[in-house]
């Protein structure tokens, strides 16, 4: 392992923002160019530091931000034969440090190099032999830390922790792991895992929690440092860093050690906590594992009767599990595929935990709010049975038919509004459940408490759809006549094209304007041409009082308005009347921002141009038109096996005066506003056809 980074010539171009062929020109060209310092002939390495340094004074890159240092720093410690993740370990201790004894660290700061080397490793296991006890602090296996490296990266992790906090400067360096990692481990989302959190209780969970399959901790993190947490996850190295996690996320005042007892290990089939009868079990498991233990575990008292899960319901296995695990009257919390709802296989296991009254309530949720992102997953809430609690229903709750906005995708879901939507459904039948008090009226559609002998047929499918009638149009036929009405007054407009539409008849002249592409245009100044790339972090909407809308490639190619929300520091460029903007992946589209409008003053999100013209020189609308035309896409496109991708820079408009771009201009944006109306006409008349469908279906309607 080199002492110090070392860096390959591919790296070096993608530092500084250049072709391999450039760093191959720059070694040949330039005598002060560092010299190789390992790999191999065909493929050598350079030490970081002096290419930094030679970068720098050559200017062709500026400083690097401090977190991409550390990062860099951090893989110098990785052992290539070792878990990827192993040097976090290392950052994650000394950041423990400064977030329970700065003091400790700030009398050793001056220290020179040598003395430093010795005194710190030993500091460091201390403080987490105090914070985390003797078993917590050998669970860190931490590497050596020994070297110029490691003394390098404490000073640049104590510079991270002042500008971001020791908890906060730790999240930054897991994410940035997560995202690198070739197979990223799945985490939970942290709204998700507050809504876990908070169906426990008021304030969220209470007194023992247990996650059998921690992952990372976001559900730990969730429950809060109020709660004594046991956690166990089959990854030794994943396992240390919750507990790091969950250390530097509780406040440092806390009397030490800490109510924290996390273990490697496989839960099924070498349970870390054998007879532990937890308040609150939060568990998302790992999804349709085959090899999770069946043979060996046929005759485990967790499974109730004798009722062994069969080989292809794992997911039934962790439920079974979570409930052993429970208190009598306590709740267990599970994300689990929905397929776990129906698959017949399960049939059995599910009748039983309908029958002994254990579950209380599946909750479907929409696609988008945990890992797998494209699977809309069902949360299912259990109590472990009490002796003489008779109550048999169960809550059904489609909370996807509450939010029909959410199927969108994850960045349209109103974490706000699903979170208030499943816990105050859940609270009022847990209520009615555990107190006697009037069960929720059902709503049709949402949700229903169904009573379980109507579950227990040959299926047991505990679907919330399935047993859900569908709920009529909402202010009825009163309703679905104002739609109609609606829908005669757009047609009003297509229905007469000559009204709306530009008159026009064939030209005079059959000979082709000269042409100009926006590159060309953009470097004689007549426009800006800016592209967002991956754009600005997103994030669920109303998560804070200063952000500002973000629109998505998807959002510009359906014609909505901005579906998610950024922090208004992340978006350096926002839209302005008169820009246009067009998608990157495919052709067709082009949008002008108006004043006041629906994309005036957003951020931009993925896969997005955005065209400023200096309307002096080049008209909006005028440019916005020629992006439309067929012509213009195919020209400038390039075709991979499933996607086309607009080269915006290649698009060629006719060289045409000002005031002719605007005569075009204003016939291209009445048949923008004219392909407009028939949109939402045919969104209107979808809506009212669905309306009256299901009316009639379910019987809230009927024909005059």
């Amino acid at each position: 392992m080199p002492d110090r980074p070392e860096v390959t010539a591919v790296e070096i171009a993608r530092l500084a923002g250049v072709g391999r062929a450039a760093v191959s020109n720059w070694r040949r060209r330039h005598v002060d160019f560092p010299q190789p310092a390992g790999g191999t002939d065909t493929s050598p390495t350079f030490r970081l530091d002096e290419v930094e340094r030679w970068l720098r004074a050559q200017g062709k890159i500026a400083e690097l931000p401090l977190l991409e240092r550390v990062r860099r720093q951090l893989e110098t410690l990785r052992d290539p034969d070792g878990h990827p993740a192993a040097p976090l370990l290392a950052a994650g201790a000394l950041l423990l440090q400064l977030h329970r004894d700065p003091a400790g660290w700030d009398a050793l700061r001056e220290e020179p190099d040598t003395r430093l080397a010795t005194a710190l490793p030993r500091l460091l296991q201390q403080t987490a032999a105090s914070v985390l006890g003797p078993d917590g602090a050998a669970r860190l296996a931490l590497p050596r830390l020994a070297g110029a490296t490691y003394l390098d990266l404490a000073r640049l992790l104590v510079r991270l922790a002042e500008e971001h906090g020791p908890a906060g400067a730790f999240e930054q360096l897991l994410a940035r792991h997560t995202e690198a990692a070739a197979r990223p481990a799945a985490t939970t989302p942290p709204e998700a895992a507050a809504l876990l959190a908070d169906l426990a209780g008021p304030g969220g969970a209470g007194g023992t929690v247990l996650d059998p399959a921690c992952g990372l901790g976001a559900l730990l993190l969730a429950a809060g440092p109020a709660a004594a947490r046991h956690g166990q996850d089959l990854d030794p190295v994943h396992t240390a860093l919750t507990l790091l996690r969950l250390a530097l996320h509780t406040p440092p005042g806390t009397p030490a050690p800490l109510a924290l007892d996390l273990r490697a290990g496989d839960s099924l089939r070498a349970d870390a906590h054998p007879g532990l009868a937890a308040d609150t079990v939060l568990c998302q498991p790992p999804y349709n594992e085959r090899d999770w233990g069946h043979d060996e575990l046929q005759y485990d008292s967790r499974w109730p009767g004798g009722l062994v899960p069969p080989r292809g319901e794992s997911e039934l296995a962790w439920v079974l599990h979570c409930l052993a695990h429970t208190r009598p009257g306590g709740l267990a919390a599970l994300l689990l595929p929905p397929t776990v709802a129906s698959r017949r296989a399960g049939r059995r296991i599910r009748a039983e935990l309908v029958r002994s009254g254990a579950l209380r309530a599946v909750v479907a949720l929409p696609a988008g709010t945990a890992p797998p992102y494209g699977v809309p997953l069902h949360l299912w809430l259990l109590r472990g049975p009490r002796h003489g609690d008779d109550f048999r229903r169960v809550l059904l709750l489609d909370a996807a038919a509450a939010h029909p906005a959410a199927e969108g995708g994850r960045d349209r879901i109103d974490w706000p509004a699903l979170h208030r939507t499943v816990l105050d459904t859940w609270q009022a039948f847990d209520t009615a459940a555990r107190e006697g008090a009037p069960l929720p009226v059902d709503r049709p559609g949402v949700h229903r408490a169904v009573p379980a002998l109507d579950l227990l047929d040959d299926e047991t499918d505990l679907s919330p759809a399935r047993h859900l009638p569908a709920a009529a149009p909402d202010g009825g036929a009163a309703a679905l006549h104002h739609l109609q009405a609606r829908l005669g007054e757009l047609l009003a407009g297509p229905a007469d094209p000559a009204g709306a539409l530009p008159a026009v008849a064939d030209s005079p002249s059959t000979a082709e304007p000269p042409l100009v592409t926006v590159g060309e245009l953009a470097r004689a100044g007549a426009l800006e041409v800016h592209s967002s790339g991956q754009g600005v972090p997103i994030r669920a909407t109303g998560d804070g009082p200063s952000d500002i809308p973000v629109l998505t490639d998807q959002d510009l190619l359906a014609g909505a308005a901005p579906g998610g929300t950024a922090a208004a520091v992340d978006a350096p460029l926002t839209t302005r009347p008169g820009d246009v903007l067009v998608p990157a992946l495919g052709g067709g589209t082009a949008r002008v921002v108006r004043a006041g409008g629906p994309l005036d003053g957003v951020a931009l999100g993925p896969r997005l141009h955005l065209l400023r013209p200096d309307p002096a020189q080049l008209d909006p609308d005028f440019l916005a038109g020629v992006l439309r035309a067929t012509g213009s896409a195919r020209r400038a496109s390039s075709y991979a096996s499933t996607t086309t991708r607009l080269d915006v820079r290649r698009v060629e408009l006719p060289r045409v005066p000002p005031a002719r771009q605007r005569e075009l201009g204003a016939a291209f944006r009445r048949i923008a506003d004219f392909e407009a109306a028939l949109d939402r006409a045919a969104a209107l008349g979808r809506e009212l056809a669905r309306g009256l469908t299901d009316g009639l279906a379910a019987g809230g309607l009927t024909e005059r």
